[in-house]
């Protein structure tokens, strides 16, 4: 089992560090998937226990220079890993005037990841500091809890209004209460509104327009046989939402949200060669 990337181009190194930013904002801890071409943050909270979950997905080749992976076995060519991605995160911090980052899976002690950060120098001798974040190694039993969760079969998929106003509205309304309804419709209608005894407060979206998605039979499915109006609603944790859209560093060129009316919202964004799921459990 062997492991070692590199990014040299100044870009792709602060594009990655704003992913790995995002994620240590939403998971305490997390699983990072390896395999020959993608790069995987997993959050496998069970939603059923109220936990939210997160599937991030990256294509290794739009970041790493360099990409040399062997995974535990021939036919299972993977590696997973378990992470606190603040430790990535802080890791990252410190290249972001580096002339090369290269990223090893090593054994000091315990398995770890280590960050090499060549930093600029006036002489010739180059700097590096090296950080080495401990990781464990999750056995190949257990992947399979870790497999990428399926689309659930929303009421309303709706694109998401500009995530800076949704954030200013959701930081306004946690000062209120601890749960938020998020309603949609097929109308390209979306409302956040918090209830209390003692306020009732709701923030109307218009025209955010809903995206086309095609059933198995190529049919898109999002409309059909449903009434355009009728509002699909789910009560959510308020810090939850507002966790994801103050972390969220992906900056996407297009973000959604699917509602299962009552059970969970499915958020999605998506950046070129990234895409963030993020789900969020509705509260009875």
């Amino acid at each position: 089992m062997r492991f070692r990337a590199k990014i040299v181009d100044l870009a792709c190194l602060n594009h990655f560090s704003r992913i790995v930013n995002t994620i240590a904002k939403l998971a305490k801890t997390c699983i990072l998937r390896l395999t020959v071409c993608k790069l995987y943050f997993i959050l496998s909270d069970k939603v059923a226990n109220g936990g939210a979950s997160m599937w991030c997905e990256l294509s290794q080749g739009n970041f790493f220079d360099e990409f040399q992976m062997e995974g535990v076995a021939a036919e299972h060519n993977e590696i997973y890993l378990e992470l606190v991605p603040e430790n990535l995160s802080r890791a990252l911090k410190t290249a972001q005037n580096a002339k090369a980052v290269k990223i090893k899976l090593t054994n000091k002690h315990c398995p770890c990841l280590s960050v090499a950060v060549e930093l600029p120098s006036l002489s010739s001798s180059s700097r590096i500091v090296t950080h080495d974040i401990p990781v464990g190694v999750i056995p190949r039993r257990m992947w399979n809890d870790f497999r990428e969760p399926s689309v659930p079969d929303f009421d309303v998929s709706i694109y998401l209004p500009a995530l800076k106003t949704m954030k200013s509205v959701v930081e306004r309304m946690k000062n209120l209460s601890n749960f938020i309804v998020i309603e949609a419709n097929l109308s390209g209608e979306m409302n956040l509104k918090i209830e209390t005894d003692l306020v009732s407060v709701t923030t109307h979206f218009k025209d955010l327009g809903n995206p086309p998605w095609a059933s198995e039979d190529g049919y898109q499915s999002s409309a059909q046989g449903r009434d355009l109006e009728s509002m699909a609603e789910a009560c959510i944790d308020i810090k939850k939402l507002q966790q994801l859209l103050a972390g969220q560093q992906v900056n996407p060129t297009k973000a959604l949200c699917n509602i299962v009316r009552k059970r969970v919202v499915h958020f999605i964004l998506l950046h070129e060669e990234v895409s963030l799921q993020y789900f969020i459990p509705a509260v009875a």
